[in-house]
């Protein structure tokens, strides 16, 4: 009688084949795990029949189409101790039970050298029960080949950096020695970014729920009604069977983790006596503005998305306290009662409030989307008429941007100099039509960077021409320029004499892509303006937050109000001493 698993467990790593008698192995020699293995990446007896015996450590026919086998090891640390072994004959194999397996070596997966080394059997015989050794990993290895298809258990905490693919696929992006940065957030492009991403690639690993359907009901491993982490959570207990598939490796988790959840931060602080506030609105659309329309070209599918997206946008300005807002990722429909900026400012003023939004008349541009102003009118006046720039990278790529000149009002005077905000939407890094220049180099800017480039100078060379007419040298650049923080377009800018309002903050960040955290949203101020800056930082309440969360509320997220992912980018505030004394 076999020994029974606990139901979990056992529900995880049973096969799906129905029970069959299995033929019997045939006599003679047995290869040692590790030399079919052999230490490259591929095996070295790829394409012969071999017979092995070892313990299985994880049954995953139903889901990855196979099972795990792992023998005590042939002496030589270089090479990997396990093997995948395909199921589609259907023996019968029940986690820790010895086998002899007769079959035919393969690289089983995608790519020439994204694969785990398989047995696809012709022969498996029972041999009792046994046990194998866990290797401990405190470090990440300089190469997981030598621990492939092995029972490893990680005995140093890893940072989650990121779950994108958590809900649809049970996939968390982890890491040892802390979270990933995007290389060019950090380092130049070219060779010393190039770098950061091998490292990155190093410290990455990636825990898996040991199953290939697509929107689990729950991840299993999480404790017991946890929700998904946030980027920055740690995870300790970690153990699983390492595999290679899709590209990357990865754990198949054999049991649950513990998690140390990164609590959400309270609403950002900053001096002065006005604030501004800079959000990507991850596509604020309004439909017909009168309840139809929907679905949406590219945000809510329904009403109630859009009063979902709503509340939460609105929850984020009010907790930010700003006076000014520029924003990005606006539906380009005007500026009437029915248009989508005219909809968030109603919902602002709900309860009372005083926003108001710039009327640039048309546009900006003629993209689906486009970038916006709101200011609070009781603090804030507009000064003369908004100007914007539609030509040259701005006419079909990049959004065109707006600037309006303000000054600070009290009891309806003027309480400080006229400034002027520009608000921005650079080319995003998708590659679709990047052509020539634009292709992507290979230097860590991704695609469109030359554009982008040009976007900038273009931007600056309009800038001197003071395009408000205000006379004023007090202005500010904030917005989503796709750039990180040592590319082309953020350098020019620096480059120039405009001051990054968040140079002296620590590893600063408003977006999380690909697990690899990184700042696409900027605030740049011209000299006479960064005189004046009392402080600027972000507020975490997006970016780390897990997708499905969002106001679309895909995978059994909450659709409830509040300020959490109410985007996928996270807002910026700046303070400036701006007011007479």
């Amino acid at each position: 009688m076999r020994p029974m698993l606990p139901l979990a467990l056992a529900t995880l790593l049973a096969a799906c084949d129905p029970p069959v008698a299995p033929p019997q192995a045939t006599d003679g020699g047995t290869h040692a795990i590790g030399t079919v293995q052999g230490d490259g990446a591929r095996s070295p007896l790829e394409g012969r029949e071999v017979t092995v015996e070892g313990v299985v450590t994880g049954n995953f026919g139903r889901h990855l189409g196979g099972w795990f086998l792992q023998d005590a090891g042939d002496g030589d640390p270089a090479t990997a101790d396990g093997l995948f072994v395909l199921a589609e004959n259907a023996f019968e194999v029940r986690h820790g039970e010895r086998v002899r397996v007769r079959g035919r070596v393969l690289e089983h997966g995608d790519g020439d050298d994204a694969t785990v080394t398989a047995l696809r059997p012709l022969a498996v015989e029972p041999l009792g029960r046994g046990d194998v050794d866990v290797a401990a990993i405190a470090a990440p290895p300089d190469d997981w080949e030598r621990y492939e298809a092995m029972q490893v258990r990680i005995e140093a905490p890893l940072t989650v950096s990121g779950q994108h693919d958590l809900a649809r696929r049970g996939v968390l992006v982890t890491a040892f020695d802390g979270r990933l940065f995007t290389p060019t957030e950090i380092a130049s492009p070219g060779r010393e970014a190039a770098a950061v991403a091998a490292d990155n690639a190093r410290r990455m690993l990636l825990l898996d729920d040991a199953r290939a359907d697509q929107d689990p009901a729950r991840v299993w491993y999480l404790p017991d009604g946890a929700q998904a982490p946030r980027a920055g959570s740690v995870v300790e207990d970690v153990a699983g069977i390492v595999d290679q598939r899709f590209g990357r490796y990865r754990l198949q988790l054999t049991a649950p983790i513990r998690l140390r959840a990164a609590p959400r931060p309270p609403p950002p602080r900053v001096g002065g006596d006005v604030r501004i506030a800079t959000l990507n609105l991850e596509n604020l659309f309004n439909g017909d503005g009168r309840g139809g329309g929907f679905p949406t070209e590219r945000g809510a599918r329904a009403p109630a998305e859009l009063e979902a997206q709503l509340a939460r946008l609105v929850a984020t300005i009010a907790a930010l306290e700003p006076d000014i807002v520029a924003l990005m990722e606006l539906e380009n429909d005007g500026y009437g009662p029915d248009s989508s900026i005219a909809r968030l400012v109603a919902a602002l003023n709900r309860d009372g409030g005083d926003w108001r939004f710039v009327d640039a008349g048309s546009g900006p541009g003629d993209d689906v989307i486009r970038v916006g102003l709101l200011h609070r009118g009781t603090r804030i006046r507009a000064v003369g008429a908004a100007a914007t720039l539609e030509s040259g990278p701005f006419r079909h790529r990049s959004r065109a941007p707006l600037a309006q000149a303000f000054v600070p009002v009290a009891a309806g005077t003027n309480a400080g100099p006229v400034f002027t905000v520009v608000a921005n939407h650079f080319k995003s890094k998708g590659c679709g039509d990047a052509s020539g220049g634009n292709r992507d180099r290979g230097d860590g800017q991704g695609c469109w960077n030359a554009l982008r480039h040009e976007s900038a100078r273009r931007l600056l060379d309009w800038l001197d021409t003071d395009p408000t007419g205000s006379g004023s040298d007090l202005v500010a650049i904030v917005g989503d320029l796709n750039a990180y923080a040592m590319e082309d377009p953020v350098r020019e800018l620096r480059e120039a004499g405009w001051r990054d309002a968040l140079e002296s903050a620590t590893r600063p960040y408003s977006y999380v892509y690909d697990g690899q955290a990184g700042r696409l949203d900027h605030a740049f101020l011209s000299p006479a303006l960064a005189a004046r800056l009392a402080g600027a930082t972000e507020w975490h309440n997006n970016a780390d937050e897990p997708t499905n969360v969002g106001y679309r509320a895909g995978n059994g997220g909450n659709s409830g109000q509040g300020p959490w992912r109410s985007s996928d980018h996270d807002p910026l505030l700046v303070g400036l001493h701006l007011r007479t004394p």
